[in-house]
């Protein structure tokens, strides 16, 4: 897919890993819808560097843990803007929870943005996208839903059904749609972890680094580019999904 004055929207695309998708695409040439719920400041932030490589930016504020209906954000957009043809869906929620402790509006928040949100998202994209275009989904999920947290059962259940969805969307959606996914490991210290708990993390990376947040875009292009490919989730864990124990 030729990226140049293409529309591309992401969710969650104002702060940490969003925001390097939406500096990866504006570099790419898009324009882009950019979705926020309450960054509205971290946003505006990332708009600016946006349009200062070049693009046309499009902020839109949506709750996706009550979101009903996606298609208002494929719709009415400006002039200068063309049909959405990308979409990132980023926008999660990492709760703390077990099974045993879980609970059912802990659990069904989770699932609201973590799962329907992208579903909803992909539904409505592929709805809106005139025939005669080709379209790319990409899903960020998380490794670990190979080798589940401890503590974070709601999560880690959500993004396994989002590698789910990933790879029945790829075969419903085929010829036009390519849908894929990028699997996240340690690529940006969790919000407020101490430095000690991050080299803790660090040290179960064979790579023995964290893969910082530009990796996350350059692999988003490299989906949307090469247009043989649907139905993968490329694994960012510096080698972690291949120790034993």
């Amino acid at each position: 897919m030729n990226l140049q004055g293409t529309t591309a929207l992401v969710t969650g695309g104002g702060h940490r890993i969003g925001r390097a998708l939406t500096l990866a695409l504006a570099a790419a040439g898009c324009n882009i819808i950019l979705h926020y719920n309450r960054s509205a400041e971290p946003a505006r932030l990332t708009a600016a560097e946006a349009e200062a490589l070049g693009a046309r930016i499009l902020l839109r504020q949506v709750d996706l843990s009550h979101l009903q209906d996606a298609r208002p954000l494929f719709a009415d957009l400006p002039p200068d803007f063309g049909p959405v043809q990308v979409l990132v869906n980023s926008a999660a929620i990492f709760p703390k929870d077990k099974l045993a402790d879980l609970t059912l509006d802990g659990w069904s928040q989770t699932f609201r943005v973590n799962l329907r949100s992208p579903i909803l998202l992909t539904q409505a994209f592929y709805l809106a996208l005139p025939q005669e275009l080709p379209g790319a989904v990409v899903n960020i999920t998380d490794w670990r839903t190979e080798r589940p947290y401890l503590t974070h059962f709601s999560y880690t259940v959500s993004k396994g059904a989002l590698d789910a969805f990933t790879r029945t969307a790829a075969i419903q959606l085929a010829p036009r749609v390519r849908v894929n996914g990028i699997a996240l490991g340690a690529i940006l210290p969790p919000a407020g972890a101490s430095e000690a708990y991050w080299q803790q993390v660090l040290a179960t990376v064979p790579l023995q680094r964290g893969g910082g947040a530009d990796v996350v875009g350059q692999t988003l292009l490299y989906l949307l580019g090469n247009d043989f490919i649907t139905g993968e989730i490329i694994r960012l864990s510096g080698g972690a999904h291949l120790k034993q124990g």
